[in-house]
């Protein structure tokens, strides 16, 4: 990568973008609504169970300006979501300011990992112990989820949810490849613990990206 476009990188006016498609927020809150999904590459959590690995390496995805992103979700949305990756890996001032000017809502899913930046209008913290959030992310969390994967991530579960301000929902999801084992557990823990509530990854069930 040339310094110029390196540059352009650091300050967030270009982002390696992996992917981006329009379709129905699968997860959490929103579930079920109409949104834009930008998917920016890098990340190095390393979640062993991860379903989109192949955006962990950021050199794979080539940098793309905002500005062109932007003008692709405002021809087909109102909502749109920036994940990853770990997308606070990169500044996300620019690109939230350029989507908000546009009136388009902007959403982020982040393990909250690195330095917060951007504007947003719902930031979803997913935390992860291979590298936990800093603390300048928890109070923006307008929704904790908490990926289900064995047992122990209740306890984790609950430890996190210590740190969050009383306007965050609590989400408990059950990991996918364990979701047979692990959703009749999830929902009595629920039963037991009202505080919280159960996400699915209902764009798996419907076979949508």
């Amino acid at each position: 990568m040339d310094t110029h476009t390196q540059d352009l990188v650091d300050k967030g006016i270009m982002l390696p973008l992996m992917e981006e498609f329009y379709t129905i927020q699968g997860e959490g809150s929103h579930t079920g609504t109409a949104a834009y999904f930008i998917r920016v590459g890098g990340c190095d959590v390393g979640c062993h169970w991860c379903d989109v690995k192949e955006s962990w390496n950021a050199d794979l995805h080539p940098p793309t300006l905002a500005d062109t992103i932007v003008a692709n979700v405002t021809k087909n949305a109102k909502t749109v979501v920036i994940t990853g990756g770990e997308p606070l890996m990169w500044s996300m001032d620019y690109i939230t300011n350029l989507l908000q000017k546009n009136n388009i809502k902007t959403h982020i899913e982040t393990s909250g990992a690195y330095s917060f930046s951007g504007k947003w209008d719902w930031f979803c913290l997913s935390p992860k112990k291979t590298k936990l959030p800093l603390a300048e992310c928890y109070p923006e969390a307008d929704e904790l989820k908490m990926i289900i994967h064995n047992t122990s991530d209740f306890d984790f579960a609950e430890q996190e949810a210590a740190k969050i301000s009383g306007k965050c929902k609590l989400y408990l999801q059950p990991e996918w490849s364990k979701k047979e084992k692990m959703t009749p557990l999830i929902v009595d823990y629920v039963m037991k613990n009202p505080k919280w509530k159960i996400s699915l990854q209902t764009h798996k069930f419907l076979n949508i990206p």
